[in-house]
């Protein structure tokens, strides 16, 4: 299970502007906002970010001050490997360590969604497991040993959300890397990429 929420896409004006700043060519410049607010590229704009995105990265630098923030929402698993990515992102997570007793454990609290029966049984004892450590927790004083318990033996299933922040280039890499992978979780994600602005253009850039 992975979720993707507030989506914020900032700064391709200026973006643009920069990346005619080589050749000084800002009288070309058509673009514009339309009318519910949304950054629209003109014709020439369109052009010349399509023809530097495909010269490689040295040429698509604009594309790097074209942000993106999202709040995700997915399992520590998943995490594990988008911490893989650590140029230009930052993220700032919902705390386990200091927040993991805070509210009843539910089946809904991890990604099960690909479980077969016989496993999301015995996964549903593990988490009535968790709740009965959580209780015992609050109720005798929040001994240290019950809350090294909870987090020793909370699954790596367990959904975490963060909002995330990164740019156009290493959304680039992010999707060519990750595009064919195993984990559903990095399909989903390509395709909430594939949803911003000019993503087919200068993110996928595929012939």
């Amino acid at each position: 299970m992975i979720k993707m929420e507030r989506t914020s896409v900032m700064n391709f004006e200026n973006a643009i502007r920069g990346a005619r700043n080589p050749l000084n060519s800002w009288n070309r410049m058509d673009s514009y906002y339309d009318e519910d607010g949304n950054f629209v590229l003109g014709p020439n704009d369109l052009d010349l970010a399509v023809r530097l995105r495909k010269a490689g990265s040295d040429h698509r630098k604009f594309v790097r001050q074209i942000f993106v923030s999202v709040d995700i929402t997915a399992p520590l698993y998943w995490w594990k490997e988008y911490d893989t990515y650590k140029v230009a992102t930052v993220a700032n997570s919902t705390s386990t360590m200091h927040k993991i007793h805070s509210k009843p454990f539910s089946i809904e609290d991890f990604s099960h969604d690909h479980m077969t029966p016989k496993t999301l049984a015995f996964m549903e004892t593990v988490v009535e497991q968790l709740e009965q450590i959580r209780k015992k927790y609050m109720e005798q004083g929040k001994q240290k040993e019950d809350w090294y318990d909870l987090i020793q033996l909370l699954p790596s299933s367990y959904n975490q959300m963060r909002t995330c922040s990164f740019n156009y280039e290493t959304l680039i890499n992010i999707y060519h890397a990750r595009k064919a992978h195993k984990l559903a979780e990095w399909h989903e994600f390509c395709d909430w990429i594939k949803t911003l602005p000019y993503a087919k253009e200068l993110i996928i850039a595929e012939d």
